[in-house]
């Protein structure tokens, strides 16, 4: 494809028409074997952002991305493969979490996962934190992990959705990361080429997701939802809120430890009540139990017994981590600096920002501000008052970790600037704030259905 071409496109989509099939392919395609340069993606991923798809051109998108490379063939393996994916959060580990629990309740979880984007954490990141861990896993190696433990968790490989892997990059530091089209292919090429049946989705919506209004959050599910039953990967959405962070700890090896010490019982409220619904829904559609109470119930027991946790070591072990630091999470070298952030008033927290949590975490260097950018993965921040939390002055609102001398100043204001107080006390919003479906959950118990 030449790049007279792809200008071509560009411009017809910068004006709102639709694009072929054909052209879409010729895009992703020729973006993918590298004769078409970054600079012009792009301007073609903005033109997508500002002019949207339509169905038809969302679906060809996804198809032309699958097609890029190679497919997982799970079929072989007994069973229901269901994954779960998160649109993206400040503080969100549950999949490190989940995963295990759902697995050890005998559901095959193939699950391949992106790196951080923007202000939020990406879930191969996190893992690499431990050492040693490999998530560059090949086709034969993730099969071969599925089958014997009932879950893996990878990154997009040279072979399988290669042109999601460099688009993905390219998305996050263009700003067109919110875009729902591309977001949907992304994330559904993902799904279809790693071997699922189903999909468990958690949107997330507040300042720190993507998508900030109700509105936004519903109507991306919506698609996601639609798009992905129209490709027979059976689909639903959880949308979850994310003003403040998910649980206590934001950054790569102190989320993955968080992650660990709730699968030994001690999670915060907030991202147990995650697990554990998103578990409940996963164990549905994996038809492991005709219920989410029940389901959920049997996540609870997973989590009680310890064989989530005894799980996630297998995983670690598999995929090349060392196992010492996750039973000692002690022993895992820190930061040079650490520091406080104070109450600097009597009373109640009534809010935390969660983008500009995240985007100190990013200061800190547990994020990417250019795709090129190295993670420090014992960088990041631990809250220690939760939104409704009482607080008195003086009292320590947060702590933070970072090898960067020069950005502990702005650290701390912006962690202070972060928090909102009140005189009187504050009630926390719900987690969970809606549940999209196209009637594969016969009994969603007390899920708020807003698919209609």
């Amino acid at each position: 494809m030449s790049n007279f071409d792809f200008i071509e496109i560009i411009k017809k989509k910068r004006e709102g028409y639709k694009l072929s099939r054909e052209e879409i392919a010729l895009a992703v395609s020729g973006y993918t074997k590298g004769e078409i340069p970054d600079y012009q993606m792009s301007s073609f991923l903005m033109a997508v952002y500002f002019q949207g798809m339509d169905r038809s051109e969302t679906l060809a998108l996804i198809e032309a991305m699958i097609n890029s490379g190679e497919t997982i063939d799970l079929s072989y393996i007994q069973g229901v493969k269901v994954d779960k994916h998160s649109t993206g959060g400040v503080g969100d580990k549950v999949s490190l979490v989940l995963a295990p629990l759902v697995a050890a309740s005998g559901i095959v979880v193939p699950m391949m996962s992106g790196r951080g984007l923007g202000h939020t954490g990406g879930t191969l990141d996190k893992l690499e934190s431990i050492n040693g861990l490999r998530t560059d896993l090949s086709e034969k190696e993730f099969i071969k992990q599925v089958e014997k433990i009932g879950f893996a968790m990878m990154g997009q490989t040279e072979r399988v959705v290669p042109a999601d892997r460099k688009m993905y990059a390219l998305r996050d530091v263009t700003g067109t990361v919110s875009s729902i089209p591309l977001i949907c292919a992304s994330i559904l090429s993902k799904k279809k080429a790693e071997g699922a049946d189903c999909l468990v989705l958690d949107v997330k919506v507040g300042r720190g997701a993507f998508f900030r209004s109700m509105d936004e959050a519903v109507k991306l599910a919506k698609e996601l939802v639609s798009a992905g039953n129209c490709m027979s990967l059976k689909t639903v959405a959880l949308i979850t809120g994310m003003d403040e962070p998910l649980g206590r700890s934001i950054g790569n090896w102190l989320e993955v430890r968080e992650a660990v010490s709730a699968l030994k019982g001690e999670g915060p409220e907030d991202l147990m009540e995650a697990v554990i619904t998103l578990g409940g829904l996963m164990l549905v559609l994996g038809e492991r139990v005709s219920s989410v109470k029940d389901g959920m119930e049997l996540i609870q027991h997973k989590l009680d017994s310890g064989e989530g946790y005894y799980r996630f070591l297998e995983m670690v072990k598999m995929q090349g981590g060392d196992v010492s630091v996750v039973e000692d999470p002690d022993s895992y070298p820190e930061c040079k600096f650490k520091e406080v952030v104070k109450s600097p008033c009597n009373g109640y927290i009534s809010d935390i920002d969660g983008y500009e949590i995240g985007r100190t975490a990013v200061i800190l260097g547990a994020g990417r501000m250019r795709k090129e950018d190295e993670i420090d993965h014992c960088a990041g921040i631990v809250i220690q008052k939760k939104t409704g939390d009482g607080v008195g002055k003086g009292e320590r609102l947060a702590f933070f970790y970072t090898n960067r001398y020069d950005v502990i100043d702005e650290a701390r204001v912006r962690l202070l600037k972060a928090f909102k107080f009140s005189e009187s006390e504050v009630k926390r919003r719900p987690l969970i704030r809606g549940f999209i479906d196209e009637g594969l959950i016969k009994d969603s118990g007390c899920l708020c259905d807003l698919s209609l």
